[in-house]
């Protein structure tokens, strides 16, 4: 049976980048991932926004981290994975949200986040075109962008499997052995492979793991369609958020890509809990309505082709990272909510630090996103 120091179940936007920050601080590590290949669970499924902008600590944090690392990575390993700098904006129509998010700017800042209130007329000159009427002003965080999770998935895989790592594709976890308060060994319907650290990294098949070993892991699955649309000239940067919500959407998102195409995502509402991954004739419709009326000149824009995909939730929308009391030899890096993509790179870097370093300096996210805490409320900027 082959041992390794670290084994990590998942080759997806989380797995992928923590298999490289670990090998490259010299853990024999390998990745068990169900899939024939990386990134083919949600990772594929994800639209490519990477942001800062959100309502906590922890996840500011993570994902500044994420920036930085993605930001550099054609720079440090050579590899263009489509990053763009374009900001995430947040166009405000209501006065309860321009009350909330300016109540909540003043956390951001606090946290060190690069974000302001900016008037109406900044937002007509980021986004040209966009609906003006009754239009407040909105948030905007330069610093916030985009990058390709196709390309991403792929880079992480390339500089993982040079600095080490060892993956097992097309082998799915069937059972976990435990010895006291540790994991002895995993089983695969393959083969049997035992570790020192095993992490769960699962994402939409992440409570599933946790049975396997008696823990009770409260993240569930829901169904997010987006597209793609054909590519245009590139007249817009940031990301924008319509918070607004309606009878069948709590909110949408899109952007221009540095190829030219909008990418768009809809949060439904209410949530559909499932893991159905197949396209529905309602997604179109819905998210035509919303954009043409935000965005009138996209209206004679061609849609190339749209898919659905998981996010795996927990009860108030912030990951489980860390270590459960009942198992000292395994970690958590599960419950993403979608934001996968842009946690993994920096939740990778950080726990890296966490199991070989054994810093400290993380405690406080561990603190925020345990598995032991209460889940009440929900993250705003979900």
């Amino acid at each position: 049976m082959k041992h390794f120091d670290t084994i990590i179940i998942g080759g997806g936007s989380v797995g992928l980048p923590l298999s490289y920050y670990l090998s490259v601080k010299g853990q024999d590590v390998a990745v068990i991932e169900k899939e024939h290949g990386y990134g083919r669970g949600q990772n594929r499924a994800a639209i490519g926004g990477i942001r800062a902008t959100h309502s906590d600590p922890a996840k500011i944090k993570i994902c500044q981290l994420s920036i930085e690392l993605l930001k550099d990575m054609e720079d440090n390993h050579g590899i263009d994975i489509d990053f763009l700098e374009g900001g995430y904006l947040y166009p405000i129509y209501e006065e309860d949200k321009e009350k909330n998010l300016k109540d909540l700017l003043v956390k951001q800042k606090g946290y060190g986040l690069n974000i302001d209130w900016v008037s109406p007329e900044k937002i007509r000159e980021l986004v040209p075109g966009i609906k003006t009427e009754g239009l407040r002003g909105g948030t905007f965080s330069p610093k916030d962008g985009s990058a390709s999770p196709l390309k991403t998935a792929g880079a992480y895989y390339k500089i993982s499997l040079k600095a080490g790592t060892t993956f097992f594709f097309d082998e799915e976890v069937i059972s976990i052995e435990k010895d006291g308060d540790k994991i002895k060994s995993i089983k695969t319907n393959k083969r049997e492979l035992s570790a020192d650290t095993y992490i769960n990294a699962a994402g939409a098949d992440a409570k599933n793991i946790g049975k396997m070993c008696g823990l009770d892991i409260p993240v569930n699955p829901d169904c997010h369609e987006a597209g793609v649309t054909e590519p245009v000239k590139y007249f817009f940067k940031p990301m924008v958020v319509d918070l607004r919500s309606d009878c069948q959407s709590a909110n949408f998102y899109y952007y221009q890509n540095i190829e030219g195409q909008i990418v768009f995502c809809v949060t439904p509402k209410p949530q559909i809990f499932a893991t159905d991954i197949d396209n529905t004739s309602e997604f179109l419709p819905l998210i035509s309505r919303r954009i043409i009326e935000l965005h009138p000149r996209l209206k004679n824009i061609r849609i190339r082709r749209t898919w659905r995909g998981l996010y795996p939730m927990t009860p108030d929308g912030f990951p489980i990272v860390g270590r459960p009391k009942d198992i000292s030899n395994m970690f958590l890096a599960v419950g993403m909510c979608g934001q996968g993509f842009m946690l993994g790179p920096g939740l990778g870097k950080i726990i890296s630090e966490i199991i070989v370093n054994r810093s400290d300096k993380y405690n406080f996210i561990l603190d925020q996103l345990s598995l032991y805490r209460q889940f009440q409320g929900t993250e705003l900027l979900k």
